[in-house]
């Protein structure tokens, strides 16, 4: 071997042993992490209803109620039973949904809609007028209906969906989904999640092209509206009265995003007119998000706000879309790190017993940068259950 060979050989060594190395310990380890949680999720729930003083029904679990953090939740549930044989992990979502659709409770909690009573546990399930109502909750029924495909009331629910996501749902100019109305609507990053997570499940599932056209052609109209050229990071809203984006880089803003492409990537076809330019948008995405993780590992509530408390449902889903990109090759190896880095952090939030910490509760727009500095972020949030699991699952094939 000549000198200038080995010179090389010994220059390439020393560069790799200078690299960052991160193992996980064996309480990081991601499955065990996800089941401790799912477990903990489990532990108290049940399917019943209750009725107050007024004669009002209403549901004992927050985790049997219809919203879009149990939708997510939900999704995360049957990956996990999938990953680990346990069918307890996919029952726990069977179950769920099986209360909604069974005759006598429907009929009940349909008679205190039909009388005024907008309970948050339940009327989204009736009213379907907003992406939260419908596109989570949707796509984890979509995943659960393509495993069994024998519910047809299950089935015609989705069509419903559907049929609102592309037809019913409001637009503002340039076809991108907006809420409220002219001329006040608004853009909200997070409905990149709320309409591409069901458009997603439901055309793979139901071979729906237009909805996995509409899911992709959507990606670009939020990137252009909510995209800053200054750092790459999404705006949380855009208000279509001043023509211009709000004031906050939120953490789980961005998060949804980076979770809906993962998702959407996943299910596009190679040879789809789409898919370039969506994997365009999220490497891009991919790379503005890496030059804000903190040292320890975790993303702030405001990204580019050091200040601002770090927060765990948004690095949960940044460790996801990292992970599943280096997984499927969408991204270069060399982001594993991140990824592991951000699960490590992830993993120490989740406590012995299964506790959740440091997720930021529920969170609207605002004007004022300092509301979401104050956001509370309790224990047990489910905001970030299901990304949590998500990201177990992605680190764990790494």
């Amino acid at each position: 071997m000549s000198f200038f060979r080995r010179s090389i050989i010994q220059s390439v060594l020393s560069l790799i042993c200078l690299l960052p190395a991160v193992s996980l310990s064996q309480t990081q380890n991601p499955i065990s992490v996800a089941e401790r949680l799912a477990d903990h999720i489990m532990q108290d729930h049940n399917h019943e209803l209750y009725e107050d003083s007024l004669g009002h029904c209403h549901i004992r679990s927050y985790y049997q109620e219809w919203r879009y953090v149990n939708g997510v939740l939900g999704l995360g549930m049957q990956e996990l039973a999938k990953a680990t044989g346990k069918a307890a992990y996919r029952q726990f979502v069977s179950d769920n949904f099986a209360f909604f659709f069974n005759p006598r409770i429907q009929q009940r909690l349909k008679r205190d809609y039909d009388e005024g009573l907008r309970d948050y546990g339940y009327h989204r399930f009736f009213t379907m007028g907003s992406l939260d109502d419908c596109g989570a909750m949707g796509a984890s029924l979509a995943q659960l209906w393509s495993d069994d495909r024998g519910q047809k009331d299950y089935a015609d629910y989705l069509e419903r969906i559907a049929q609102y996501i592309l037809h019913g749902q409001s637009r503002m100019t340039g076809g991108v989904y907006s809420r409220g109305k002219e001329p006040q609507r608004t853009v909200w990053a997070d409905d990149q999640f709320m309409s591409l997570s069901f458009l997603t499940r439901y055309g793979q599932v139901f071979n729906r092209a237009e909805c996995l056209d509409t899911a992709s052609v959507m990606v670009g109209r939020f990137h252009k509206l909510l995209a800053d050229p200054g750092t790459g990071l999404y705006w949380h809203c855009y208000y279509e009265e001043d023509g211009a984006p709000g004031v906050a880089h939120w953490g789980r803003a961005m998060g949804w995003c980076l979770l809906a492409q993962a998702f959407l990537l996943d299910a596009l076809p190679e040879q789809h007119p789409q898919r370039a330019e969506v994997l365009r948008i999220f490497r891009a995405n991919v790379s503005s998000i890496c030059r804000y993780q903190s040292a320890s590992g975790m993303w702030h509530q405001l990204l580019d706000k050091a200040d601002s408390y770090e927060e765990t449902s948004c690095t949960a889903m940044f460790t996801y879309a990292v992970a599943r990109g280096v997984t499927a090759h969408w991204l270069d190896a060399s982001y594993k790190t991140v990824a592991l880095r951000g699960w490590e952090a992830v993993a120490d939030h989740i406590a012995k017993d299964g506790t959740l910490k440091g997720v930021c509760m529920g969170t609207g727009i605002s004007r004022d940068l300092p509301f979401y500095y104050s956001r509370p972020a309790p224990d047990d949030d489910v905001h970030g259950m299901g990304a949590v699991i998500l990201a177990a699952l992605a680190v764990s094939d790494l």
